[in-house]
């Protein structure tokens, strides 16, 4: 019995010290967040630039390719705008 209340006792003198370690670490998070968000914006612009658009243009699809990337892009104007991003 009191090996468990020791137990219980040290496990919650010690969630203060994670709470403050949790706040600090989400400070740190809110300063990153915008630069970690730009490398993977940069990280998916890469893999549209360099695998999908030459893919969508081979074997005579051209403008299939073209309409479908600016369809996507307009789509994706049209929620930000709707959104308020």
């Amino acid at each position: 019995m009191r090996y468990a209340l020791w137990i219980s006792f040290l496990t919650a003198v010690i969630e203060p010290l994670g709470s403050f370690v949790g706040f600090g670490l989400v400070s740190l998070a809110k300063v990153a967040l915008p630069l970690a968000l730009a490398f993977a914006a940069g990280a998916m612009l890469f893999v549209i630039c360099d695998e999908i658009i030459p893919e969508s243009h081979q074997r005579g699809k051209e403008n299939e390719g073209t309409i479908g990337i600016i369809a996507g892009f307009i789509t994706m104007v049209m929620l930000d705008i709707a959104f308020g991003g």
